[in-house]
């Protein structure tokens, strides 16, 4: 791979010249890379920013994650999705304070062993926060190699990012490797784009490019179709009762394992309690990783109070400030507003 052997000093004088103004880059302890980076997978960094500071207000360490009560966790949040993220960042958090006295481990390997911290995440903390050299090679990091290097193997499988990663470490610095990291992402983020539309113009890697040089960026990289999502028709049923909305806790297994929701069935579905009137509340569509929800909402208001058990009553404070509720639901949180006291 010469051109990777090209990348570094021209990378690592843009990144100087334009790196992200970003909260975590302030102060980048293992702690705030840990929440940046898992905050990050598969969620855009503008999303991030206000979660990000939010949670270091009310978790500002390590400690403090590890005693933080779950509902509380996921209220915090509430609207970034992919919710195992947070409780394997509480799982990761109790590890280190039980096991560590507090101080993440060092070294590559020992944050291997943390709950949720994968390859990637271990190198973006190992080179970011302890100045190992170590690559942290994640989608952004595979698509911008593949084409620097022409190379036109699956990134989807194991044994392609296996060789990249291979790449990556036989040439990140061992002088600045949590910068080297850090600019592949924004070059990632920032100029190599997906879908055929590199802004080559600005890129410190563009003159030894061999996608550019063979006009084959629109083909890389090369990854495998997704399999079809599954289709889910279902019900939700959106239930009134002076002022407040019911909720049920899903399954502490599972898609949305834990949250609270507005209680929903496959359709057909059964009235979940006694009605006294009955509307039509719309549709929408929400899409999962492997699944698609397509749901039609029924409004109810309920004739008395009486609810099935570990069902409850949410008034407007406590839908804001208590109960986590996915996204899945966000379209339909006008017709939620509009009957709450």
């Amino acid at each position: 791979m010469i051109e990777l052997e090209q990348l570094p000093i021209p990378l690592l004088q843009w990144y100087k010249e334009t790196a992200r103004d970003l909260p975590w880059r302030a102060e980048p302890s293992p702690y705030h890379v840990l929440v940046s980076e898992l905050m990050l997978q598969q969620t855009r960094v503008a999303a991030v920013l206000e979660y990000y500071r939010r949670f270091m207000d009310m978790l500002p360490t390590v400690e403090a994650l590890a005693a933080v009560e779950d509902d509380r966790l996921m209220k915090l949040w509430q609207g970034l999705g992919y919710y195992n993220r947070a409780r394997n960042l509480k799982k990761a958090a109790c590890r280190i304070v039980e096991e560590y006295g507090g101080v993440f481990p060092s070294q590559y390997e020992g944050l291997l062993t943390l709950p949720g911290v994968g390859e990637y995440t271990a190198g973006a903390i190992a080179s970011i926060a302890f100045g190992v050299p170590v690559p942290a090679v994640d989608g952004n990091v595979l698509r911008v190699v593949a084409r620097l290097t022409g190379d036109d193997a699956d990134i989807a499988v194991a044994e392609t990012k296996k060789r990249m990663r291979g790449g990556l470490q036989a040439v990140i610095p061992a002088v600045a490797p949590g910068d080297f990291n850090q600019a592949l992402m924004d070059l990632g983020a920032l100029v190599c784009l997906p879908n055929g539309a590199p802004l080559c113009e600005k890129c410190p890697a563009a003159e030894f490019c061999a996608a550019k040089r063979q006009n084959r960026t629109a083909d890389l990289p090369v990854k495998a179709a997704k399999k079809a999502r599954r289709v889910e028709e279902r019900t939700v049923f959106f239930i009134f009762h002076q002022g407040c909305v019911a909720l049920r806790r899903r399954p502490a297994r599972g898609l949305l394992a834990g949250l609270w929701e507005y209680p929903n069935e496959c359709t057909p579905a059964p009235f979940p309690v006694a009605p006294l009137v009955v509307e039509p509340g719309g549709t929408a569509k929400h899409t999962f990783t492997h699944i698609e929800w397509h749901m039609t909402a029924q409004v109810i208001h309920a004739a008395d109070a009486a609810l099935p058990a570990g069902w409850v009553w949410a008034d407007r404070a406590a839908l804001r400030h208590v109960y986590a509720v996915p996204n899945a639901f966000q379209r339909f949180l006008p017709l939620v507003e509009r009957n709450l006291y």
